[in-house]
């Protein structure tokens, strides 16, 4: 079932787009292209929801260490905090079921074509580069580790200082405002781990991959940082775009 409804279609529609253009490159660019704009409707309340979340993220604090000891006032002023903001936690849960699907399907078809021979393509090279080989593939996996890293730090919340100040009013000691910072800080180092061990782990991957699929994830992430931008903005890109503005 699984591969009527999503990898046979999706592999015939490489083939077709390679026949068309002539190229394995960029056909493998156009169908990643197609496949995320028509998924991005559905993944496009998912990162709305994913952004208030983050915007409401230092109230979130102040209502854990307000009612640390009442669970059920703690559940009932977060829910009336996402009432109030008009956020559904559970947004786009189905469109990211759909996405990692699509995902799946799409991985399992470039595997498949390019450990097998197919007598359909008989030029598999893009700008100099073997699609079917992981050979070579050092400029690709940079480019890879380099977009990856871009949407990591613009999928991070921006740092705000109104926020911290929002959050110390709010916890009634200054043992709980050392406490709500220690936490802060904590999550913040543990984001920093996942901003680096991603990319790293793209690279590495991309290195033992064969190089039309590394071109995929590519193209499929940089689609992803142009409809992140187009949702919530540079995000928490834009501490560091703001340093770089303000160099000599």
């Amino acid at each position: 079932m699984f591969n009527t409804l999503f990898i046979q279609p999706v592999q015939t529609s490489l083939i077709w787009l390679y026949h068309l253009f002539g190229n394995l490159g960029i056909a493998i660019i156009v169908l990643t292209l197609v496949i995320r704009l028509l998924i991005f409707p559905l993944t496009r309340p998912s990162m709305k929801a994913a952004e208030k979340m983050r915007q409401l993220q230092p109230e979130l604090n102040a209502i854990k260490k307000q009612y640390k000891d009442d669970k059920v006032a703690q559940q009932q002023a977060q829910l009336e905090l996402f009432k109030k903001h008009q956020v559904n936690p559970a947004a786009g849960c189905l469109p990211q079921i759909i996405q990692f699907v699509l995902l799946i399907a799409l991985y399992q078809v470039f595997i498949d074509f390019f450990n097998h021979s197919n007598s359909t393509i008989t030029n598999p090279m893009f700008l100099g580069i073997d699609l079917s080989s992981s050979s070579n593939n050092y400029a690709l996996a940079g480019v890879a580790v380099v977009t990856q890293l871009i949407l990591g730090l613009m999928m991070l919340p921006a740092t705000s200082t109104a926020a911290e100040h929002t959050l110390a009013i709010s916890t009634p000691s200054k043992k709980d405002d050392q406490e709500a910072m220690d936490m802060s800080q904590m999550a913040a180092s543990m984001q920093k781990q996942m901003l680096l061990v991603m990319p790293l782990m793209t690279g590495f991957l991309a290195l033992r991959f064969p190089a039309g699929l590394v071109l995929y994830w590519v193209v499929s992430t940089i689609a992803s940082i142009l409809f992140q931008y187009s949702v919530t903005g540079w995000g928490g890109l834009q501490p560091y775009l703001d340093k770089v503005r303000r160099r000599p």
